[in-house]
């Protein structure tokens, strides 16, 4: 998807494409103003533009001075944009910066950035940002000693520099600048181009190079190594994407510093993962100079080191969680939203003032439980109006359908007007209540192996068989049910509507790990189910089957975010008498991972308000969700094993990586449909 999601954003980064293929220097030079007011030289853009830039470069792996100057005039231009922000010396300081920031937005001028320990950029620039005890301070070049510093990035400069204390060249002071966080965002941007280069390279690579008479990306070993390469790298977007919003919009301080954090612990850790899973992906050759992957994984090195350690990061992050600071993720709506919102609005009043039951009556009759159904389901409310529609209902809690939201998209789209009347009004109400009846002790992933038998009888059809794993089907009154009507793998497949009371259906509750009875075992012994109740066409149900499967996995995806949980974890660091740097680091690194989980689901609706599809990014977020409820279970289950609520958390997870899908069905999914790694035959 790239950082960027405007159609203004992707043409910037196809341009910088264009002109990085005929001129790397040039398109690095492109860069230098782009995130400048035009008052000091530059285009009037902001850090996201910038990121998008430096994104593109990454993927090509452009050098140059470009990084640290666009790091030091973004951090100088906070300075000279909000003097409060650094303790500045006088009106003549503030026109060296000004001064500095123009030289470096016409390349005129070349600059370093860092600390004692690593300074990013060559001991011949012009300017140095350095940090000292007292803070930030911007030296010329006579005020410092500065070396070229080896480094494992063979294309990229660094020196050490220390300031000379008797220099008579020019020294601002400015104290608490956000240096850090501009560099970790900025560098952050970068290596989510080495990551995509590194997903793509091994991706191709897979696709041609033959093993034991087919290509490797056929081996799941090798499909599961790259998927979750582009899993990693997606997060990461998300994280630096954030971020960089959140600095544009000049926050407060410490919410800054927390987006930054999330990108600086997530994107350079996911560019070494990246590479270095494409050099075992390319295998020998990739371990040599002949290829360039080495050349990627050593500057996804340096900027990890760069942006500094990502566990120090981690347990800032988690000290400003437990202390209060949250980032908010709310889309940012376009001008024809107001009207909407106050029609919306008003529609909510009207609904919070009625009785709870009369309010359901009409949640149901309005459409407000599904508003994307077209009516008289739901409102065909269009991505914009769903969007304005969930943040105004936030607190009149609608309906949760279950297994019904997964049911009734397909009942609308493929059933008949009978089938739509018989069923949704009483669905939407409560009064009916639905399983699944898809799954098979045979054919769990691999659904469409399914054995169960639908045999033609007088006015319908007689089913027998064996489902699995049927959630709530003990109080279920009615279940969606696939059975073969034909041999053919998927061609042979119906979709049925059962009644739970039908004569020959037996329901065994499944007794789980936490004690608790969700899933069930389902026999059906030659239930009958008239012609009426089929859904779509017989032997056609199979493409029933994908419409449903395609809302469970968006159902689950939206449901997978942090949500309580990050506000659980961040009470039980509070309560721990005196946690160690390690329990504060794990914590921040889970905290990181969630908020970007979130920060990618406030990409899908950005995404899908302009009109983009957002299968896949489901699939992605589910991937990631269900992993980090299970982390955060684990970490304050080990934290406060006591506890009756993370004992049972720490074994409920244990299905979340099974249920809707499994992680090797997800990869397998973002393996084949996104990076077009071959099916296994």
């Amino acid at each position: 998807m790239g950082i960027g999601l405007t159609e203004e954003h992707r043409a910037l980064a196809s341009s910088l494409r264009g002109q990085a293929g005929r001129d790397p220097g040039a398109a690095a030079r492109e860069l230098l103003g782009l995130h400048l007011p035009e008052a000091s030289g530059g285009q009037g853009f902001g850090l996201l533009e910038l990121c998008v830039g430096l994104e593109e470069l990454g993927s090509l792996r452009v050098s140059g001075a470009h990084l640290p100057s666009v790091i030091v005039s973004a951090a100088l231009t906070r300075a000279t944009a909000a003097p409060e922000a650094a303790p500045l010396a006088g009106e003549q300081d503030e026109e060296t910066l000004a001064d500095v920031v123009r030289g470096l937005a016409d390349g005129s001028l070349s600059a370093a950035v860092g600390t004692a320990g690593a300074v990013l950029g060559a001991a011949s620039a012009d300017v140095f940002l350095l940090e000292a005890a007292d803070g930030w301070t911007l030296f010329d070049r006579t005020c410092v000693d500065a070396a070229p510093a080896e480094s494992v990035d063979l294309d990229r400069e660094l020196c050490t520099a220390t300031p000379r204390p008797d220099a008579s060249g020019r020294r601002v002071p400015l104290g608490a600048l956000p240096v850090r966080e501009v560099a970790a965002v900025l560098l952050g941007a970068e290596a989510c181009g080495l990551a995509a280069w590194a997903v793509g390279t091994a991706a191709d690579h897979a696709k041609v190079r033959e093993q034991f008479g087919r290509p490797i990306g056929q081996f799941q070993g090798v499909k599961h190594r790259v998927a979750a390469a582009l899993v990693a790298l997606e997060q990461a977007r998300a994280a630096v994407w954030d971020a960089a919003r959140a600095l544009d919009a000049d926050t407060h301080a410490d919410e800054m510093t927390l987006a930054a954090g999330v990108a600086a612990v997530l994107a350079p850790d996911a560019a070494v993962r990246c590479a270095a899973d494409a050099i075992q992906v390319l295998g020998g050759i990739g371990y040599t100079f002949e290829h360039e992957a080495h050349r990627y994984y050593r500057r996804a090195l340096s900027c990890r080191m760069l942006a500094g350690d990502p566990e120090i990061w981690a347990g800032q992050l988690a000290r400003l969680a437990v202390a209060g600071t949250r980032r908010a993720m709310e889309p940012d709506l376009p001008e024809e939203a107001a009207p909407i919102r106050d029609a919306i609005r008003a529609e909510a009043r009207s609904l919070a003032a009625e009785e709870p039951l009369a309010r359901l009556g009409r949640f149901a009759r309005e459409g407000w439980i599904m508003p994307y159904l077209p009516e008289p389901w739901g409102r065909a409310a269009t991505p914009l109006e769903q969007v304005i529609i969930h943040q105004e209902f936030r607190e009149l809690k609608r309906p949760n359908l279950g297994i019904a939201a997964w049911a009734v998209p397909s009942i609308v789209r493929y059933g008949t007007r009978e089938q739509q009347e018989r069923f949704l009004p009483k669905t939407f109400t409560g009064e009916l209540v639905w399983c699944q009846l898809f799954s098979e002790p045979g054919a769990g992933s691999d659904l469409a192996g399914l054995s169960t038998k639908a045999t033609r009888v007088e006015g319908g059809w007689s089913i027998s068989g064996q489902k699995i794993w049927t959630s709530l089907a003990q109080f279920a009154h009615w279940g969606i049910c696939l059975a073969r009507t034909s041999p053919d793998k998927h061609n042979g497949i119906t979709y049925f509507l059962v009644d739970m009371a039908s004569a020959g259906v037996t329901v065994r509750p499944l007794k789980e790990i936490n004690g608790e009875e969700v899933f069930n075992e389902v026999f059906l012994d030659d239930v009958f189910v008239p012609d009426e109740l089929v859904v779509g066409e017989v032997d056609r149900g199979w493409k029933v089957a994908r419409d449903t499967l395609s809302h469970e996995r968006v159902a689950l995806g939206d449901s997978w975010g942090p949500g309580s949980q990050h506000t659980d974890m961040a009470r039980l660091l509070g309560k721990l008498p005196g946690p160690s740097e390690s329990v504060w680091e794990r914590a921040g690194r889970l905290w990181a991972e969630g908020q970007a989980i979130s920060a990618l689901g406030l990409r899908v609706t950005l995404s899908q308000l302009a009109g983009g599809d957002s299968g896949t990014a489901a699939s992605v977020r589910k991937l990631l969700g269900m992993r980090h409820s299970q982390a955060i279970s684990e970490f304050c289950w080990s934290a406060d094993p006591s506890s009756r609520y993370w004992n049972r958390m720490i074994l409920t997870t244990r299905a979340f990586t099974i249920g809707g899908g499994t992680t090797e069905v997800q990869l397998n999914i973002v393996a084949e449909r996104v990076l077009g790694l071959p099916r296994d035959p």
